[in-house]
């Protein structure tokens, strides 16, 4: 009788050096791993019982499940972490473009660029009319110069007098029907998106390659006007022939001196000749030609869209 009631005292002592703080935020009945993915005890969750490490899951919280006592990340909370990494790194590779070679006037090598020669007679005429084109990543010149002709690597109208180098990064490249970067999400797929410059390109040549050439509905800038929108460059998909001639009439460089002088001085000449020969009056008409011109190309671009194509 004595060693039973020697035992049952024994037995009550270490139940009372076990028992569980009333303070404990880890009621018994909660596992720590539950479907086989760690969870760790928040470090703002203070826990003074030994023992099996139980937590009410209930009071996790996305502000404290991140960290536990021994400051590693949990599972679960490094698998959204991974995925999240995982899709920045897929975005970064597709907007990582390979390096373009220097531009080489000398050899007619402008990568990404839009170029600009005089057109022969009406440039002489009206300088700020010549022929346009755009080349592919490795410095190739492709124009629309005539009606079911695309010459490629070859400017058949005379050398590069002026060229504009476009930022591939400002390109809507598409990889996926929800991989738009521009506004135009639908829009775009519907007029025929690219996933490379010169894949714009290609498809540009594809449409054009059997249009009959017209000098004043559909011309070298109507080609280029639909590789911009194609490339939705600068996020827009309005390009026409009058910010085309616009954007390389103002922001287009040089390539040389000669260049210039190739390109002007056939206009003075025939100023000087026909105020010699007529008066001040040819002046005058010229002038009237050249906005006649200008307000033609202005109001087919924007008044008969059906007529003109881009």
């Amino acid at each position: 009788m004595i060693l039973l009631m020697w035992v049952n005292s024994c037995i009550e002592a270490i139940n009372q050096k076990v028992e569980k703080p009333t303070n404990c935020p880890r009621p018994h009945g909660w596992r720590l791993t539950q479907n086989r993915r760690s969870f760790t005890v928040p470090s703002n969750i203070h826990c003074t019982c030994s023992g099996p490490a139980f937590i009410n899951h209930s009071q996790i919280t996305p502000e404290n499940a991140t960290v536990g006592h021994t400051g590693a990340l949990s599972l679960m909370d490094l698998e959204p972490a991974y995925k999240m990494e995982s899709i920045r790194a897929v975005q970064d590779i597709q907007h990582e473009f390979w390096p373009l070679d220097e531009i080489d006037p000398e050899n007619a090598k402008f990568p990404c660029c839009l170029v600009w020669t005089p057109l022969p007679v009406v440039s002489w005429l009206a300088p700020f009319i010549g022929h346009v084109g755009i080349c592919t990543e490795d410095g190739s010149a492709v124009a629309f110069s005539g009606s079911n002709f695309i010459n490629v690597d070859d400017f058949v109208l005379g050398s590069v007098a002026k060229y504009l180098q476009l930022d591939r990064k400002q390109c809507c490249f598409l990889r996926n029907l929800a991989g738009h970067t521009c506004k135009h999400g639908y829009k775009h797929s519907e007029f025929g998106s690219a996933t490379t410059w010169d894949d714009a390109i290609q498809s540009s040549v594809r449409h054009f390659e059997h249009k009959s050439y017209n000098l004043f509905t559909c011309n070298s800038y109507s080609f280029l006007a639909n590789c911009l929108n194609r490339l939705c460059f600068g996020g827009s998909m309005d390009w026409n022939m009058i910010n085309v001639g616009v954007l390389l009439l103002f922001k287009g460089h040089w390539v040389d001196n000669i260049s210039i002088l190739r390109s002007f001085s056939p206009f003075i000449l025939v100023v000087c000749f026909g105020i010699f020969m007529v008066g001040w009056p040819f002046l005058v008409a010229l002038l009237s030609f050249s906005l006649l011109l200008l307000a033609w190309f202005v109001f087919g671009t924007y008044c008969l869209k059906n007529l003109f194509d881009s």
